[in-house]
């Protein structure tokens, strides 16, 4: 089995380095997009409501994840409270918004991660980690030297700034964010983000460029490569085609796993497109699409 590639970097020391490069943006926040520029390490806090230490919601083994990263034991997720979207239908707003969860130390970070490989979790599955890249970093440094060697997944809402993906390059080994819109106007309406569908597009092509198309093992678990997960609205709000279109020219062999799990949830009654499910009709189109451009579609 191949080792996770973060090992060959903690041997050369360069694991050590990029945890003080990454905590150096903490001063003048610029880990992710929206760049708040408040210093965390000071206890400021800014768009993500989060300082310096690891802030989480839940733990444990999930099986509602992709197969692939699910296997016969669970992803190890890692909730992590609050994020650096908004959306006004999010599925988990109690956590990313409403900001249930717990503050850890590094070492109680680092002792979540080594109970969930103690538990033959297939890998660990950081769920919001966009803002919370420093305690994941200081908390594998201190899980390696006591036996952590599970692969980590990166699971993010896509809205990611490359600059920091780059310091992470050798470190996860599975990513799996979301494109949520291909249209600039809704992003902004229903995440209150600017410019999203390129920054997604961006941060998306950085992390192929680090891990390439999905890998699986002979056990059917996923070892390292891109998974991309893309949610259909109703009234193609999320404008599927486009996404899928960007996709297909990254890689036909792309793993898109398309979600028709849309439920209106949080603010969603405050837009009347978002007051109902979407139907089967919207749904086999996005597939349709899906098949006709991709090799690898989960839905």
């Amino acid at each position: 089995m191949r080792e996770p590639s973060y090992l060959a970097l903690f041997e050369k020391k360069l694991l050590s380095r990029r945890r003080q490069e990454v905590k150096g943006l903490l001063a003048k926040c610029s880990l992710c997009p929206r760049e708040c520029g408040i210093n965390r390490l000071q206890g400021e806090k800014g768009f993500c409501r989060a300082a310096q230490l690891p802030v989480v919601s839940s733990s444990g083994p999930h099986f509602g994840e992709e197969p692939v990263l699910v296997g016969r034991f669970g992803s190890g997720a890692i909730f992590f409270t609050h994020c650096n979207l908004c959306c006004v239908f999010c599925q988990n707003y109690d956590i990313s918004q409403l900001g249930r969860g717990q503050e850890v130390s590094f070492e109680e970070l680092a002792s979540i991660m080594l109970s969930l490989q103690k538990r033959g979790c297939h890998n660990i599955n950081f769920v919001s980690p966009t803002h919370m890249v420093y305690p994941i970093l200081q908390a594998l440094l201190l899980a390696i030297p006591r036996g952590f060697r599970l692969p980590l997944v990166y699971n993010s809402g896509g809205y990611d700034s490359v600059s920091t993906l780059r310091l992470l390059e050798g470190i996860f080994d599975i990513y799996l964010p979301d494109f949520k819109y291909s249209v600039a106007e809704t992003a902004l309406k229903l995440s209150g983000v600017e410019n999203y569908p390129e920054t997604a597009k961006s941060a998306i092509a950085e992390m192929f460029r680090q891990v390439g198309d999905l890998k699986i093992d002979p056990d059917g678990v996923a070892r390292r490569g891109l998974i991309v997960r893309h949610l259909v609205l109703p009234d193609n709000l999320s404008g599927t085609e486009e996404v899928i279109e960007f996709l297909a020219r990254l890689s036909p062999d792309t793993y898109l796993n398309l979600m028709d799990q849309y439920r209106p949830e949080y603010r969603a009654g405050d837009d009347p497109r978002l007051g109902r499910r979407i139907t089967r009709e919207e749904f086999s189109r996005a597939v349709s699409m899906a098949r006709e451009k991709l090799r690898r579609v989960g839905t």
